[in-house]
Order: structure tokens, then C-alpha cells, then sequence
């Protein structure tokens, strides 16, 4: 992913909170040897620690054909990308060209966590994880611990392993036209608010946000 220095988060903190409320991604394995690599959408949990840049959590199922890919090579990527929107050409025209002479881009914010996985299987372990799990996506509660032995959930655990996700790097982009003059930004942010598309507001506020914190 290319990453241009005006589209870089300005620190960890940015992009940590874009991710806390972004808890779906693809998770990218290395394929054995003949085969393509693995793309898996999953749900996850990023927890701080222990390292620098934190811990992912998530589970799938024990017949996913992921397994033997990253028991052979546990070095993953795991992608998130969302609040993307794409922008006419005329939206970003110079002030002192014709319209149909701007370029037309996308916007989006995208984190890439660079991990080595671990694989759990110990049963106690593995409900640990879905209760920690279940803590971030459901607090307000409403449905049993897993617990080894126990009903409802215990005797489901054999049916899927657990990852520990050890980020080892990260690289991160929200590209808002924050390297455009002032005048293409306010038009940008005008078209954003009267098209009012499923992710138009989100995209506006990113534009507003990173050029009010330069």
C-alpha cells in the first residue's frame, strides 16, 4: 500500500481509534506452495500489549481450509478498510480549469496489521478467547460465558481454534485530499454533504478532522 506522507496518520492514537470501531477485516495467509494465497473476513478484537502495537483475538471454524497454510507460515496480514467514497473528477478541478479536467480519485481510511499468528487449542484457552471476544462485541451481555464442559457453549469448542494475532507492524492511511489547496478541500467537503451517500459523512469528516489538526 502506498502511503504518501500527507495521507500517513499523524500517530499511533489515530489510527488505533479509526480501528477500535472497525472490528472487521480480511486476514491474508501465505498459500502452501501451488496455491494462491488465503483471504478470510472476520471479525476480531485488537487489545493493547503486549508488544508495541497490540494483540489481535478472533477464532474460526476447525474445517477452514486456512489451517495448514498458516501452520506452515504463521506470518499474516490482516486488512481493514472502510469510510471509502469515490470522488468525480470535477469535485477536483484546479480553481482555474474546466471541470471536466479534475481528477477523479477514491478516499479511504485503511489499516494493515502485520502479525505472526498463533494457533490455540487448549480448550480452557479457547474459551477464554470467545469470552473476550464476546466482552468487546456484546457488553451489554444477554448470552452465556463459554466454559469448558459447561452448557451451552462448552461442548462447541472442539469445533474451532483460536488465533492469537502478535502485530509485529503496522501501516496505516487516511487518504482525504489533505495535500489539495483549501479552495479544492471546501468543495470536496460541499459535494460530500448535498450527494449525503452511505459513507459520504464519514469521508467529509476525515477531511475536516486531518486538515484542522496540520
Amino acid at each position: 500500500m502506498l502511503i504518501h506522507p500527507w495521507d500517513a496518520p499523524h500517530d499511533d492514537a489515530e489510527w488505533q481509534k479509526w480501528l477500535a470501531v472497525h472490528d472487521f477485516g480480511q486476514l491474508s495467509v501465505n498459500g502452501l506452495p501451488g496455491e494462491p494465497p488465503h483471504v478470510q473476513p472476520m471479525h476480531f478484537v485488537h487489545e493493547a500489549g503486549p508488544g508495541p502495537y497490540g494483540l489481535v483475538l478472533a477464532h474460526l471454524a476447525r474445517p477452514n481450509p486456512v489451517w495448514p497454510a498458516l501452520e506452515a507460515n504463521p506470518v499474516v496480514t490482516l486488512s481493514v478498510v472502510d469510510d471509502y467514497v469515490y470522488v468525480p473528477g470535477p469535485w477536483q478541478a484546479p480553481p482555474d480549469s474546466p471541470p471536466e479536467h479534475g481528477t477523479p480519485t477514491s478516499f479511504y481510511a485503511a489499516v494493515q496489521l502485520r502479525c505472526t499468528a498463533h494457533l490455540v487449542d487448549d480448550p480452557a484457552e479457547k474459551a477464554e478467547l470467545i469470552n473476550r471476544q464476546l466482552g468487546h462485541f456484546q457488553p451489554e451481555g444477554g448470552s452465556a460465558r463459554a466454559a469448558v464442559g459447561e452448557a451451552p457453549f462448552g461442548r462447541l469448542l472442539s469445533g474451532i481454534r483460536g488465533l492469537r494475532l502478535e502485530v509485529t507492524d503496522v501501516r496505516a492511511k487516511f487518504k482525504y485530499a489533505n495535500h489539495r489547496p483549501e479552495e479544492i478541500q471546501n468543495r470536496v467537503v460541499a459535494e460530500l454533504t448535498t450527494r449525503g451517500g452511505p459513507r459520504d459523512t464519514a469521508a467529509r469528516e476525515h477531511l475536516l478532522r486531518r486538515r484542522g489538526s496540520r
